[in-house]
């Protein structure tokens, strides 16, 4: 699966939020100019322009491309949960986003580099794909090299507060339960990402 390599900020400026986590004061101060060379004025969006936007903005958030999105946005469909509700919770449950969710990464692009470079363990297995799916009850492990560095040290002591729906010790994190929609991303307006498919 191939990811994003372009520049970051540009796209954050895009959708109007830091996507990445990573732009720092800097990019907080232009999130409302629009990229370009003179960041054109937005104009009043039609709804098609708003769904496309917003599911573009949650792909670009959690690291994924088009066609893993739509197996995604399937498996979801043939959910009990409302659509969008348990593709927001599928995507929560990826590895990349799980490691970063425990306070392990600063980013998810961080978070999916250690998955892919090996350093990280799922109930004492290595899994080196950042799609895996993390189930209740699995314990995710990062290696002790990694976790000796000083970014996972820092982030350890003072990193942002665990969801309710995952627990973490001494580098590594368990997840107790599938998240509630209550803890999903409130930034997120799944009802267009649903209705961008249903056209």
């Amino acid at each position: 699966m191939g990811r994003y390599t372009g520049p970051k900020n540009k796209l954050s400026r895009r959708e109007g939020k830091d996507l990445f986590g990573n732009g720092g004061e800097a990019l907080q101060r232009r999130l409302r100019q629009p990229p370009g060379e003179h960041g054109r004025r937005r104009s009043r969006q039609s709804d098609y322009a708003r769904q496309l936007r917003e599911k573009q903005k949650v792909k670009r958030m959690y690291g994924v491309r088009e066609r893993q999105f739509r197996r995604l946005f399937n498996r979801a469909r043939r959910s009990s949960d409302p659509t969008g509700v348990a593709l927001l919770k599928l995507l929560e449950r990826r590895l990349d986003n799980v490691i970063y969710r425990l306070g392990l990464a600063r980013t998810r692009p961080q978070a999916r580099q250690f998955v892919t470079h090996g350093h990280v363990s799922v109930d004492g297995r290595r899994v080196g794909s950042p799609s895996y799916l993390v189930e209740p009850g699995q314990v995710v492990t990062l290696d002790e090299s990694i976790r000796q560095t000083p970014d996972v040290q820092e982030l350890q002591e003072n990193g942002p507060p665990l969801p309710a729906w995952l627990t973490s010790q001494n580098g590594a994190g368990r997840v107790l339960r599938h998240p509630e929609w209550e803890e999903l991303d409130p930034d997120v307006d799944e009802r267009l990402i649903i209705a961008s498919y249903s056209r």
